[in-house]
Order: C-alpha cells, then sequence, then structure tokens
C-alpha cells in the first residue's frame, strides 16, 4: 500500500484495542494489557514511516488522502504527521506503564479501553483534513478522557475536577463548533487544506475574522488558560498514566488548532494581540505560583499551565514553527516528570542536603544576566540572528532568561566551581540546541505554515511589554531562595500558593451544577 495512505491507518490499532480492552474488562487476564501495547507500538511505527516518507518526498500537490465520501481523510504535511509521531510514541510509553501499573486490576480493561480511545482520538484529530473530521475527533478526545478522570468516581476532589473539566470542554466544543460552521460558509468548502490556502491570500472576509476568535476561545479552553485553569491543578486523584496523558498530549490539543489553522488567525491581528496578552500572562502566572507548590505533582500542573501559556503566547506572536516545536519538547519532558515523578520523591527525601547548594545575592544575579545575553548575542550571530523575525528574536531573549535562571546558582559567591562550570556548560548546550532545532523548525514546516508577518505598532508594544514582563519575573525566581521565607514576604507566598484564589472563584460559579453520573 503506499506510503500517503499511513496516516489513515494509524489510529486504527488503537480504536481497534480499545473495543477489544472494552470488552475483555471481565475477563480479569493479567496479560490484557499486551495486545493494547502492540497495538500502540504498531501505530507508533506507522507514523514514523508515514513522517518520514513526508520528510524525504514531500506531501506532494494534494496533502489530504483518504475517502471523502465517508468523511475521513487525513492531511499529511510535516505538521499533522510529527503531532501524530509524538502522539504514536506517549502513547506507546503510557500504556506500557498502565500494563504493569494497573496490572490484574479488577477494572484495568475499561481503563485501557479508554484509554487507547482517547488516543485513537487525538491521532484522528491531529491528521484531520476535514472539518466535520476536526471537530468530531475533538469531542471524541473530551469525551473519552473525562472518562478517564472519573476512573475513580468515588472520589470527590476527582468528580470535581471532572466537572469544571467537562464545563469548560463543552464551552470550548460550542466554540470551535461555531468557528468550523462559519469557515464552512466563509470559504464554501470544509476541506482545511483549501481553506488554509484560500485565508493565505487573504479571502474570508468578516467570518473569518470571527472564526479566529472562536478558535482562541476553543484553544484558550482547552489549554487551561487563566482564570479557568483550575480543573488542570485538581485531576491528580486520576491514575498516573492519566496525568501522564493529559499533561503531554490531549492539552497540547489548543496549541495545534492554532497552528493548524495559523493562516486563519494571520487574518484577525486583534485575536493574535490577545493570545499574546492572554498566553503572556497565564505563562508568568503559573511560572510563580509553580514556585510555591510543595506536592510534586501540583507543580508539575502548574508548570504545565505556564508552558501552555507560552505556547499560546508564541502564537499569538505568529511564530507557529516555534510553537510546534514546543508541544513536541514540552510533550516529551512532561511524560517522563509526570510517570518518573515517584522516583523524584524518592531521590529528594534521600539528599541529606536538600536546597540549592549556592544562593545567589543581587550581583550573581546581575552578572548572570549580562552572560546571557552575551551569550544569546554571540550564538544567535552564527546562526543568522540578524536575519530573523522581531517576534523570534524577542522570543530567543526571553527564552536565555532561563539560561540566566540555570547561570545565577553558578555565579553565587558560595558556588562550588564545579556548580559553576556545570551551569556554565549548560548554559552553552540549551542556547546552542535552542537556535539548531528553531532552523529545523522552521525547515520541516516551510510551505505548510505562513512566514511570520511584520510587526506594527500594536505588536511592538506587546513584544517590549513581553520581554520586561519576562525578564521581571525571571529576576523574581532567581532570586526566589532569598525573599520566599521573608516574613515580608509571608503573605504574598500565601496568596501565590493559592492561586491567587482564581480556582476558588471558578468553583463558587459552578457550585450550582450537578456532579456527573459515574457509570
Amino acid at each position: 500500500m503506499p506510503t500517503d495512505y499511513l496516516p489513515l491507518l494509524v489510529p486504527a490499532p488503537m480504536i481497534l484495542a480499545a473495543i477489544g480492552s472494552y470488552f475483555a474488562q471481565g475477563t480479569r487476564l493479567r496479560g490484557v494489557g499486551v495486545v493494547p501495547e502492540a497495538a500502540s507500538l504498531l501505530s507508533g511505527l506507522l507514523a514514523l514511516a508515514a513522517f518520514g516518507s513526508v520528510l524525504v518526498h514531500g506531501a506532494g500537490e494534494s496533502p489530504v488522502i483518504g475517502l471523502r465520501g465517508v468523511g475521513l481523510c487525513a492531511r499529511s504535511d510535516a505538521v499533522s504527521l510529527s503531532v501524530l509521531s509524538l502522539v504514536a510514541f506517549i502513547g506507546w510509553i503510557v500504556v506500557r506503564y498502565t500494563r504493569t501499573y494497573l496490572d490484574g486490576a479488577p477494572r484495568q480493561g475499561a481503563f485501557t479501553a479508554w484509554l487507547c480511545l482517547t488516543l485513537g482520538s487525538v491521532m484522528l484529530l491531529v491528521t484531520a483534513g476535514d472539518l466535520a473530521q476536526i471537530f468530531a475527533a475533538w469531542v471524541a478526545t473530551s469525551l473519552s478522557l473525562h472518562r478517564l478522570l472519573l476512573f475513580y468516581p468515588e472520589r470527590t476532589a476527582a468528580r470535581r475536577a471532572a466537572r469544571k473539566k467537562f464545563i469548560t470542554a463543552r464551552i470550548g466544543d460550542m466554540a470551535l463548533g461555531a468557528a468550523c460552521l462559519l469557515l464552512a460558509r466563509a470559504y464554501g468548502t470544509s476541506d482545511i487544506g483549501a481553506i488554509l490556502a484560500a485565508a493565505r491570500g487573504g479571502a474570508g472576509g468578516e467570518l473569518a475574522g470571527i472564526a479566529a476568535g472562536l478558535l482562541a476561545v476553543a484553544a484558550a479552553l482547552k489549554s487551561a488558560q487563566f482564570p479557568l485553569h483550575g480543573w488542570l491543578t485538581e485531576v491528580m486523584e486520576a491514575p498516573t498514566p492519566v496525568s501522564a496523558l493529559l499533561h503531554a498530549g490531549v492539552i497540547n490539543g489548543g496549541g495545534f488548532l492554532l497552528i493548524r489553522f495559523a493562516d486563519v488567525m494571520l487574518l484577525a491581528p486583534g485575536v493574535m494581540a490577545a493570545l499574546v496578552v492572554l498566553g503572556g500572562f497565564t505563562a508568568l502566572f503559573g511560572g510563580l505560583v509553580m514556585l510555591t507548590q510543595p506536592m510534586v505533582k501540583t507543580s508539575l500542573a502548574w508548570s504545565t499551565i505556564a508552558q501552555m501559556g507560552f505556547m499560546i503566547f508564541e502564537c499569538g506572536l505568529a511564530l507557529f514553527p516555534l510553537a510546534l516545536l514546543h508541544i513536541i519538547a514540552h510533550s516529551l519532558y512532561k511524560a517522563h516528570s509526570f510517570l518518573a515523578s515517584g522516583g523524584a520523591v524518592e531521590r529528594v527525601a534521600a539528599i541529606k542536603r536538600p536546597g540549592p547548594v549556592a544562593i545567589p545575592d543581587a550581583g550573581a544575579v546581575g552578572r548572570a544576566f549580562l552572560a546571557a545575553l552575551a551569550l544569546y548575542v554571540m550564538i544567535g550571530l552564527g546562526f543568522g540572528f540578524q536575519h530573523k523575525s522581531p517576534q523570534a528574536i524577542a522570543l530567543g531573549a526571553i527564552l536565555i532568561l532561563g539560561v540566566a535562571y540555570m547561570l545565577a546558582q553558578g555565579f553565587a559567591d558560595a558556588a562550588p566551581k564545579a556548580l559553576t562550570r556545570r551551569t556554565a556548560l549548560y548554559a552553552l548546550t540549551t542556547s546552542i540546541t535552542y537556535f539548531a532545532l528553531q532552523m529545523l523548525a522552521t525547515w520541516a514546516t516551510a510551505g505548510v505554515l505562513p512566514p511570520v508577518p511584520a510587526p506594527g505598532a500594536l505588536q511592538w508594544t506587546l513584544i517590549a511589554l513581553a520581554v520586561t514582563s519576562f525578564g521581571l519575573v525571571a529576576v523574581v525566581q532567581a532570586m526566589f531562595p532569598l525573599w520566599a521565607y521573608h516574613p515580608a514576604a509571608a503573605g504574598l507566598r500565601v496568596h501565590l500558593s493559592n492561586g491567587f484564589y482564581a480556582n476558588t472563584l471558578f468553583d463558587r460559579l459552578t457550585s450550582g451544577w450537578a456532579w456527573p453520573k459515574p457509570s
């Protein structure tokens, strides 16, 4: 069979495994996870083969393949297939972990069935070439994930989190459904490729602009943006594989939606500016709250909120290739973090002297930021820094602040020389890797994603505001050990640890809604 049809086959093993696991749930076989694991591995191999074929041969003149008569089609371009390969790989890891995690448990078959169905739905979502298909896969992903969140329905906290997720998801579904209807009306077709091509030419008019706003709403709700982010911090009552799947996979659906419809989003500069503000604030807010969390998984959840905010921020700056790169890197990191969280707790408990080796003072932080800036300029010039868009340069400046955060401990007066050398090596490696991956992402998506437009007055203002804001927060983070436990900061620390009570307000607003009834 031609490799062009591989994207259509990738979700099939997961859906078949879901059906088989569901009907096998009453058997209580200890080996019930073998078939889903093999199915996930097969899906991964098919996805990698499809992605490799596109990288070598290109997507061709018609990247949409499939059987339109039955509404099944798939886009075989670098965006869809890179995310498809990521989902398949993460899925294989999570299914494999689940096989051991729930081996012999009474409801292992049911859990595995909903897990495989969620993965299959995400695969259909990222390869969708038709508006109806992307909407159906979007809803199916949310509903199957809802069943996983209620795997322990007797836990009140789990039901509360699932209820809030259900409410936000349904609002997002309505926004996406309305956006799809408007796009079909504006362009006279439901074919996503045709819509993107027309949008790149400037067509679409007012309907396309409204659709872009609705797509932004759906993406923000899917990605747990402020102030409706609280449900993501409360889903820890579900089994660990669910947390890994959610934080490493499903949560990225909002960012992928914006990347997939990048050409449409560029038709609405006001919406793009709103994404910059919303995503940037969520990233800063989540990053600060994360510092105050005492539990590993809760800290990881706030980290995900911050990362999703930054990804939305990247999309708002029209840096869609970098947002795609962010999805891949964050997914791999977060899946490992959640699946290894138990071991991390044991390793920290075994450390005789926990906490930072050296606490940087204001002078060390200042030297670290100057060194990071010099490193950024030197390495950037080597990678053609001067030819990049202002948005990309600003994003690099923001990311280099993370390098300064690493350097600060090494520059502390009490820091051992080994720590100084190690942080310097990490900073150099991080900077080189960032520029190299940026070039790779831009090359792989050339012709698929639109180029970054020249910034106007509003965009320049937002860029300056973003760099300044992220710079100030980076300084606060670097000096966190100095101020966090100071008596004057005690009240602020309490308010931060509670996320300034935005989630409590959401609880009160939804207190009259009925609890989801588990079955």
